[in-house]
């Protein structure tokens, strides 16, 4: 046996690693990020707060501005304080960890964000999925059941779900973090906040179990990895312990606490997208041979509904045409024959329609 086969545990070793495809010369609508740059104007203010940063120094541990700041403009309830993570990825490796007792449980509706299930799997907690339904909606019945049976120590709830896109019924949601209680936590993941407008952040004063974890990658600010989490003071300190030190580099501290000042340029690309999506939807129900589900995120979950004609297909000729989206057909039976694309500008969502067209029509 080799040394990696010796000491790397098995089901790592049976894992591939989370691939992301060179995107170079395509018009890359894969990955829901937002189009927008900067104007030049921000850029060079952004370029000098960024020149006189503290290269030499580790950043202030606590993060006590940035945390501060997002605080005072993301709609944290007063009072509130937040842990700040490298994206939510990170985030959702430090609550698996802490939670991560013997036999403890991770549940969350399927599909969803394949993070869950596998930050449960490097912890060594056991991931219980539950499908949703044909329509993509929440089975609500089949949660409570499965509540009951598992007492999991950890419900998601993603609010838009990706890669569905839709959002979950609030009441559905409510009735879900009353059922856990306080045998377990519910997180409600909403890294797609910005292009649905609702939010729980306003029920975390209600709810002693109750996370709100959000994103600020999908908001327009993907390069620097920044996710933030509220809950109970209670359940933050408990989390810190676990947060690595210094997990937010200076550059990201000093970009995110730039763009706090100024949210109404995020807050404009946004309002963008969400109209560039209305316009997306509106052209899906135009085109023969294909189904377009309800979006309240940034991209539009689709399915291939032409005979004769498979989702891969059609992925492999848009790729021949240098689109790129995603192909989620494989992550879920609910999900057979469906594609992901990312709503961007007018000019490339134009792109994207004329070679769905030409793609259906080879």
């Amino acid at each position: 046996m080799t040394v990696s086969q010796n000491i790397i545990r098995a089901d790592v070793r049976a894992l591939s690693a989370y691939h992301v495809p060179d995107a170079s010369g395509f018009v890359k609508l894969d990955a829901m990020e937002n189009p927008y740059t900067l104007t030049p104007e921000l850029q060079q203010e952004l370029g000098r707060r960024l020149g006189s940063a503290a290269l030499n120094r580790y950043p202030v541990p606590t993060y006590a501005k940035l945390k501060a700041a997002i605080c005072a403009k993301q709609g944290v309830p007063a009072g509130w304080d937040v842990v700040l993570g490298n994206g939510s990825d990170e985030l959702i490796s430090i609550v698996s960890v802490a939670c991560a007792k013997p036999g403890a449980k991770v549940l969350a509706p399927i599909p969803g964000f394949v993070m869950y299930a596998m930050s449960a799997q490097f912890a060594g907690l056991e991931f219980v999925g539950v499908p949703l339904k044909k329509d993509l909606t929440l089975d609500l019945p089949a949660m409570l059941a499965a509540i009951r049976e598992h007492r999991p120590a950890i419900t998601y709830l993603a609010y838009p779900n990706n890669p569905t896109g839709n959002l979950f019924d609030a009441q559905a949601m409510l009735e879900i973090i009353r059922a856990v209680g306080d045998a377990g936590l519910v997180i409600v993941d909403e890294a797609y906040q910005p292009f649905a407008g609702d939010s729980f952040m306003s029920k975390l004063p209600e709810f002693d179990n109750l996370i709100v974890m959000r994103t600020v990658s999908k908001l327009g600010l993907a390069g620097i990895r920044l996710g933030y989490m509220s809950a109970s003071q209670a359940l933050l300190n408990e989390f810190d312990k676990v947060r690595p030190p210094y997990n937010v580099n200076v550059l990201t501290e000093v970009t995110a606490g730039f763009m706090l000042d100024h949210t109404d340029v995020l807050d404009a690309q946004a309002s963008a997208i969400r109209a560039e999506r209305e316009v997306m939807l509106s052209s899906f129900s135009e085109i023969d041979g294909v189904e377009a589900f309800p979006s309240a995120a940034n991209f539009i979950l689709f399915r291939v509904a032409k005979q004769g004609v498979t989702g891969t297909q059609i992925f492999e000729r848009l790729l021949a045409q240098k689109v790129l989206v995603k192909n989620v057909g494989k992550m879920h039976s609910l999900l057979d024959n469906c594609l992901r694309v990312t709503v961007s500008t007018p000019a490339e969502n134009a792109v994207f329609l004329a070679a769905l067209k030409s793609s259906l029509n080879s």
